[in-house]
């Protein structure tokens, strides 16, 4: 965890922060190791605490050995946070802009100018400073990763197994979702989606109570988490005979899924990986169809950073890991989408998902 404070801290350094207040609940646990669900961190150059209340304190002392507790009590969260700048003597704290709240920004800020005085240190909004560090994973990182899509492919091919025609979406959504609990998940990344026939052309759609029917097309978009990291993993099946139209446009989509992959590495922006898949969607024809990004980065959260989308400016970097997840969603008809996770090296990638397309 020292390496992540410090990495923190040299970014402070060059805004001129002389404390940072981090919220956000992937970055809290990121830099300090702590899993509860509420609480803060207040990092300086030379310090660190991490403010949470009675039903944590114990927990920080397991998890969060680089860090000071500091006890919430009562409802004095804002003015801990106050008691902890006046005695760094910050005038300059960083906020995770955002995700704090408009009425808890105001609450600091009330907590910060006692009696209508002179405010004792200045809110500064930052954007991405801890994101940007965890968009780059170290080996722990990566190992964790892996574990989590290792037992995605174990769970997609179970749950292919048990589908049947006649079962609804729910119905097959759970067969998955249970494997993957009842083998190591800690939970699911996300709610599986199980979409078939032209549910499938909605790239988020929710599983229902819709039966699943022999010969159509359905999606499953699933992920599991493995001690906080998570996977991401889509497939498009038929069971049964697949017709000539279902046959064109998976071979569209799995050749722009293939060229991403091909192109994939540390240098471009990651709206030039999108585009390599794009054309090939849109010189086939269906690029109206074909309306959200290429990919995103995965790991604490299921979406974070890079992103690889049409606005995706950030060059990528090795050690990033990121879905390449084109797709063509036909209205009323159905949808395909092929979906892995990589990691990004110097020259080129190397694909954890491993799971039958």
């Amino acid at each position: 965890m020292n390496a992540r404070l410090s990495a923190l801290r040299q970014k402070m350094a060059e805004q001129k922060l002389d404390a940072m207040l981090v919220t956000q609940a992937e970055n809290r646990r990121y830099l300090s190791g702590f899993t509860g669900s509420a609480g803060y961190l207040f990092i300086t150059a030379t310090q660190a605490h991490l403010a949470t209340d009675s039903r944590y304190w114990e927990q920080v002392g397991q998890q969060a050995a680089d860090f000071a507790l500091a006890k919430i009590e009562a409802s004095k969260s804002s003015q801990l946070f106050a008691d902890l700048v006046r005695a760094a003597g910050a005038t300059r704290v960083g906020y995770e802009a955002g995700d704090l709240t408009v009425a808890t920004y105001r609450e600091l800020q009330k907590a910060l100018r006692p009696d209508r005085a002179r405010a004792i240190a200045r809110l500064v909004p930052t954007k991405g400073l801890v994101e940007g560090l965890r968009a780059i994973k170290d080996a722990s990182e990566l190992a964790l990763i892996e574990q989590a899509v290792a037992l995605g492919d174990a769970a997609f091919a179970y749950g292919v197994q048990r589908l049947q025609p006649g079962m609804t979406e729910k119905q097959a959504a759970w067969e998955i979702e249970r494997y993957l609990r009842e083998h190591g998940a800690e939970g699911v990344a996300f709610e599986l989606i199980v979409a078939s026939g032209p549910n499938g052309a909605m790239p988020h759609a929710r599983p229902s109570e819709r039966l699943i029917q022999a010969g159509e097309p359905i999606v499953i978009d699933m992920g599991c988490r493995v001690d906080g990291y998570n996977s991401d993993l889509t497939r498009t099946i038929i069971l049964g005979e697949p017709g000539a139209k279902f046959r064109e446009v998976y071979a569209i989509v799995l050749q722009a899924q293939l060229a991403a992959e091909a192109a994939l590495r540390a240098g471009p922006k990651g709206k030039e990986i999108d585009a390599v898949a794009r054309q090939i969607i849109v010189e086939a024809g269906y690029g109206d169809y074909f309306g959200h990004g290429l990919g995103h980065g995965v790991g604490l959260a299921v979406h974070e950073e890079p992103g690889l989308g049409k606005l995706g400016e950030k060059p990528l970097q090795p050690n990033m890991v990121c879905t390449i997840e084109p797709g063509i969603y036909l209205p009323g008809e159905f949808g395909v989408r092929i979906e892995d996770m990589a990691v990004v090296t110097a020259d080129g990638c190397r694909v954890l998902t491993k799971a039958q397309k």
